[in-house]
């Protein structure tokens, strides 16, 4: 567990973390839909992400996904940070994903945590490379990739299907062999 502030910590998921979940993807469901793919509602139960976190312990005991959650002192769920499609052999890569609470936006939690994942990424996990994708008009996840040592690397027309619509992306990256502490613009 790591201390992103006064008020937050970021930690693996764990078993138990359905219902939190739940309640954060409730409170969220309006501020996550432009971003993220369409949600039926049965994903929005405690049973669904209780299943979720299940899959993430497995996924995590493998070596295929690390996943994280942004956790408020009242033990409420405020983000996610999640290392997706861990790959070794000659690539030794993973896809970044994150999210914050609507009610915590602004604040640099994003930036953090962003920060303490991919050195997560490099110290333990060994990865040589985080990728990460934004929406093109995703200006504040843009923001917070940069300020991470992430570079643009292209362009992915109709790469996912989000919000019901396939619709492109940019495309970042971050080498992780060098240390990210000079990779890092500003403070």
């Amino acid at each position: 567990m790591l201390r992103l502030d006064a008020e937050h910590v970021l930690r693996p998921v764990r078993a138990g973390d359905g219902a939190a979940l739940a309640r954060a993807y409730l409170a969220n469901r309006e501020h996550l839909a432009p971003w993220e793919p369409t949600r039926d509602e049965s994903f929005f139960t405690e049973a669904s992400q209780e299943r979720h976190v299940q899959q993430c312990v497995i996924d995590a005991a493998a070596g295929r996904g690390a996943r994280f959650v942004i956790e408020s002192d009242d033990g409420e769920i405020r983000g996610r940070m999640n290392l997706n499609n861990i790959v070794r052999g000659a690539f030794w890569s993973a896809d970044l994903g994150y999210w914050i609470d609507r009610t915590r936006t602004r604040r640099g939690l994003a930036g953090r945590a962003v920060a303490l994942v991919a050195a997560h990424a490099r110290e333990e996990l060994g990865l040589h490379r985080l990728q990460a994708s934004t929406l093109l008009h995703n200006l504040a996840s843009q923001r917070v990739l940069a300020a991470n040592g992430f570079e643009r690397i292209g362009l992915a027309p109709k790469y996912l299907r989000i919000a019901g619509e396939w619709q492109d992306h940019l495309l970042f990256q971050l080498l992780l062999e060098e240390p990210l502490s000079s990779r890092r613009e500003g403070p």
